[in-house]
């Protein structure tokens, strides 16, 4: 192997390359090092940046985190609002249809099938009192009669 470096270096500079050796082999030795006994010195200057780093670190945290908790609500009111006009479309919509039933069901047509059918027949003359302010004077207080009742009995 000697013979081969030999070789290489005298061809080397003849053929205008760098040899492989270029001297002895560097050797490193690992050193225990101890620190424990040193003792670091405060730099107030250092100091006083880490805190006005720290200070606008939180502040920008807390931006960024009042910026996202804003966003996140506003998407929350909009989910929110739009629930609410859902469910008062559906109110609406529920209103109408239970309007719609109550006139039918008021409709005085109907009632008189339906009172037919039951067997009920319509009052003779006499047999209904009106009880409207058709009097002549309509704020006076009315008084009641004491005029005998007459029962009629049942079919």
């Amino acid at each position: 192997m000697a013979a081969a470096a030999a070789t290489m270096r005298s061809a080397g500079p003849v053929a205008g390359h760098r040899s492989f050796w270029t001297g002895t082999p560097e050797i490193y030795f690992s050193k225990a090092i101890d620190n424990s006994r040193l003792v670091k010195l405060e730099d107030p200057r250092r100091n006083r940046e880490m805190k006005q780093f720290g200070t606008a670190l939180a502040c920008l945290f807390l931006l960024v985190f009042t910026y996202a908790w804003q966003h996140f609500k506003a998407i929350e009111y909009g989910y929110q609002i739009e629930s609410a006009k859902r469910e008062l479309a559906d109110r609406t919509e529920m209103n109408h249809a239970l309007r719609l039933e109550d006139a039918s069901l008021r409709d005085p047509e109907r009632i008189d099938v339906l009172a037919r059918r039951m067997g009920l027949v319509p009052p003779e003359p006499g047999q209904v009192i009106h009880m409207d302010a058709s009097s002549a004077d309509a704020q006076a207080p009315v008084m009641a009669s004491a005029e005998p009742v007459t029962v009629i009995p049942g079919q």
